[in-house]
């Protein structure tokens, strides 16, 4: 996909990757055509714009990543204090990683473009837990390594929360981003 497609191009593109998403979440092993007939579209069109399997899953990969990258910047990080900042991050990630579930919790394609976009996404995080501890919310000794992995870890257990599925409200974005903002700034010990 390295020229720039038309717009018909693109929604076809679009339509193939988001049911993509649908299917392989409710099945991993699902075919290309169950894929092709969830995006209402032909087998030969989907074969047209993705040579094979991996090639859907890296396309996947890299669009998810890049919904990432762009939900990060969407909440403007460095126009706002640490705080403001990690919960604005958090909730646009969640929103993304809702939508995403399968391709973002699956060991997908790591390709080239793939990583790339992770180190940016790594690069915004540090970034993040950099003023966060600068601001005094984090110690002023944390291993940003350590709280980087803590956090994303964070991001995807409250996506998976038990008995979240009975209560809607449970999986709102915003009532995630408080919960995983609280868990990383106080634990789970006593406060005061």
């Amino acid at each position: 996909m390295g020229r720039a497609l038309r717009a018909d191009a693109e929604r076809s593109v679009r339509a193939i990757l988001e049911a993509a998403e649908r299917v392989l979440a409710q099945d991993a092993g699902a075919s290309m055509e169950q894929i092709a007939e969830a995006a209402g579209l032909t087998r030969i069109t989907v074969h047209r714009r993705f040579a094979n399997r991996q090639a859907l899953l890296e396309a996947l990969a890299v669009s998810a990543k890049q919904q990432l990258v762009d939900a990060i910047e969407e909440a403007r990080p460095d126009a706002a204090p640490a705080l403001v900042a990690l919960y604005r991050v958090t909730a646009n990630v969640l929103r993304v990683k809702e939508t995403w579930r399968f391709t973002l919790s699956h060991a997908t394609a790591h390709t080239e473009a793939a990583a790339a976009l992770w180190a940016e996404i790594d690069a915004h995080t540090v970034n993040l837990l950099t003023r966060a501890r600068r601001e005094g919310l984090l110690a002023a000794d944390a291993d940003l390594d350590w709280t980087r992995q803590v956090y994303y870890a964070l991001l995807s257990e409250a996506l998976s929360r038990p008995g979240a599925d009975q209560d809607p409200a449970a999986q709102d974005p915003d009532v995630l981003a408080t919960l995983v903002i609280d868990t990383l700034l106080h634990g789970a010990g006593p406060r005061g």
